[in-house]
């Protein structure tokens, strides 16, 4: 098993929000609540340090992690909102531990034990991620922060897909098909609208 102080949490918010209308998605409120919010609670306990990586308003999300990290800019090459795969380079460089915990911003009803399903499901793999029984969801991951520097490589051969990266890494998919209902992203204001109704309900 992996100690909390071994791992280092990770909220991917740093996208353009493209089907939102370009508003910025982790700050979307959900039943009252910013959608990171409620992502940040699925770390509570779990992690040593909660980071996330943002690109816009990080005053705001400073009062969900410990820390606030953009996308990387080097050599011309990266810059902010070239996607998920600059936001794990990010979180590599910054952690402090031989892990890294992630999931987005945008999954806000993901289990309260996602961490212990992915630590009993990764072996002796480099990265292990969640499968909803239908799809791999790559961002919902366990990874080994020694996976930067050939991240970095990736980056500098024009590499821009999580699934690209990971093609390469001894990779565990972890079954949570019995909670695919929670492992639901909201993109747009309908997914939005709807999540919302179907906690209504529950709350009644």
């Amino acid at each position: 098993m992996i100690p909390p102080n071994d791992l280092t949490g990770l909220i991917l918010a740093g996208g353009e929000g493209r089907r939102m209308g370009g508003r910025d998605k982790g700050l979307e409120l959900l039943a009252g609540r910013p959608l990171v919010a409620h992502v940040s609670e699925r770390f509570a306990g779990q992690v040593s340090e909660l980071v996330i990586s943002a690109n816009r308003h990080p005053q705001n999300y400073r009062r969900y992690g410990d820390r606030v990290v953009a996308d990387q800019a080097l050599d011309g090459q990266r810059g902010n909102f070239h996607g998920p795969l600059m936001g794990l380079y990010a979180g590599l460089c910054t952690a402090r531990t031989p892990w890294l915990l992630v999931a987005p911003c945008d999954i806000p009803a993901l289990p309260r034990d996602f961490a212990a399903r992915l630590i009993q499901g990764l072996g002796n793999a480099d990265i292990a991620v969640a499968h909803d029984g239908q799809r791999v969801h790559p961002v919902i991951a366990l990874m080994r922060t020694d996976l930067a520097t050939a991240l970095g490589q990736a980056l500098d051969a024009g590499k821009r897909s999580v699934r690209e990266f990971y093609a390469g890494r001894y990779v565990n998919e972890v079954d949570m098909a019995d909670c695919a209902g929670e492992l639901v992203n909201v993109n747009t204001p309908a997914d939005k609208a709807r999540l919302e109704a179907t906690l209504a309900r529950e709350a009644s």
